[in-house]
């Protein structure tokens, strides 16, 4: 017979979090910041089309303000996304999800961010971070696997230890290089990029995650 020590834990030594899609709706903020749900996923889509291709990183809020430029919508279009920050909306469920996990595993975040708006984007959530990790303190954006493992060392937790919740599919690329499982809260049914492996669950809420953290979920 097991004694109780010998139990399996409920839950992942950490839990990794991305912030702006997966916990927090960046989505709407974009959109409204570019006037229209088209001309927002356009300026988000070339956004990110630079932020995949810049190897080391340049500050966050240059490159949403060239795809602003680039996409025709002009720097007042990041003005706008930059002055409504302190109030992204936080998806439904949140902080519900992060309430149960509070104080029973590590919680941090890996965002593709600037530190200044990290932070203030982190505090939006009621939970106390075990650990919070910018693109901007990593050198490098995601799905280099710089930052997920500077999240994972600052906590003492191996990836084996630990689960990612992504909101991106783009960070199935790095997730899948650092050995991380990951949840994907695929909140806006976005399709999966071309190469990307797939999530070990994907679901449009986060519903499912407490369950799938216990091995419940399949």
């Amino acid at each position: 017979m097991k004694s109780h020590s010998d139990k399996a834990p409920e839950f992942p030594k950490a839990v990794l979090f991305d912030l702006l899609t997966a916990l927090l709706d960046s989505w709407s903020a974009w959109n409204a910041a570019a006037g229209s749900e088209q001309s927002g996923r356009t300026w988000r889509a070339e956004y990110l089309r630079l932020t995949y291709g810049c190897g080391a990183y340049i500050p966050y809020e240059i490159l949403v303000r060239r795809a602003a430029e680039n996409t025709g919508l002009g720097t007042d279009a990041a003005d706008r996304l930059e002055s409504e920050w302190e109030t992204l909306p936080v998806w439904s469920g949140a902080n519900e999800v992060l309430s149960q996990l509070s104080g029973k595993t590590k919680l941090a975040v890996v965002t593709n961010c600037s530190t200044r708006l990290g932070r203030v984007a982190a505090e939006l959530l009621n939970v106390k971070w075990d650990c919070v990790v910018t693109a901007e303190e990593a050198g490098y954006y995601k799905p280099d696997i710089r930052p997920y493992r500077m999240a994972l060392d600052s906590m003492g937790v191996g990836a084996s230890e630990a689960a990612f919740v992504a909101g991106s599919a783009y960070d199935l690329f790095g997730t899948s290089k650092v050995g991380l499982r990951t949840y994907w809260h695929n909140r806006v049914g976005l399709h999966r990029p071309e190469g990307a492996p797939e999530a070990d669950f994907e679901s449009q809420t986060l519903d499912k995650l407490i369950p799938w953290l216990k091995g419940e979920a399949r």
